[in-house]
């Protein structure tokens, strides 16, 4: 089995930052509500080898260190750290493997989602804030079990369906949210509970007015292309 030692400098360098990354991102979680006690997780993929960096195992938040995150292959081997690496680490690593543009992946508990999750319906797409991040509705994938790669099939098989939404909440679970790198997937985490909270708040009012189509793919391409600083 190979370790760090096995890889060069450069490796070894990306693998130095990208620990100091995700170990900070853990705290965005707590900061934004989306996570309790040990639950939930981030990971980064490195462009310089084909392995990611996510947190350990059953970890309290509070005690996370850039040296206590776990450094694995994308079949979820240990490659570096003391530690266990996440039970959802297999399927971080299949989503890593079959999806080549990602290189952040998010899950939390976070409770509006998650509450969307349990009753197995997709978020419909009321807001523009979500035209612009999800590209439509957010969508709720297929109930499967923890600690094998099945979980991250299924958000693969989902997101197939859904190539916008950087989103999947995962029936009787909670959301995976996935990014150009672990900062991006943690903000598609963040706006997907605040829209979750949005949605079922406008859900107690009354019927939801769901935008055409047609709308929300012009709010997707301008805010994908147009808006922010370039």
């Amino acid at each position: 089995m190979a370790t760090l030692a096995d890889y060069g400098p450069e490796v070894r360098a990306e693998v130095k930052q990208v620990r100091e990354v995700v170990s900070n991102l853990h705290q965005q979680l707590i900061k934004w509500n989306l996570v309790v006690w040990t639950a939930g997780n981030v990971s980064q993929r490195l462009h310089t080898a084909d392995l990611m960096v996510i947190k350990p195992s059953g970890v309290r938040y509070e005690n996370l260190t850039p040296n206590s995150m776990v450094v694995t292959d994308l079949e979820g081997n240990v490659v570096d750290g003391s530690e266990a690496p996440s039970s959802d680490t297999a399927s971080h690593a299949y989503i890593y493997r079959n999806m080549p543009g990602v290189y952040g992946v998010v899950h939390t508990h976070s409770t509006y989602a998650t509450a969307w999750a349990a009753t197995g319906q997709n978020i419909p797409c009321g807001l523009t804030m979500m035209g612009d991040e999800f590209g439509g509705p957010v969508p709720v994938g297929p109930f499967r079990l923890i600690g094998s790669e099945a979980i991250g099939k299924g958000v693969v098989e989902t997101l197939a369906k859904y190539p916008k939404s950087p989103a999947v909440l995962m029936q009787n679970h909670g959301p995976f949210t996935i990014g150009k790198d672990a900062e991006a997937a943690v903000k598609a985490a963040a706006m997907t509970e605040e829209v979750a909270h949005t949605m079922w708040a406008a859900h107690q009012l009354g019927d939801i007015i769901e935008i055409p189509q047609a709308d929300i793919d012009k709010l997707n391409d301008r805010y994908q292309n147009v808006y922010g600083q370039h």
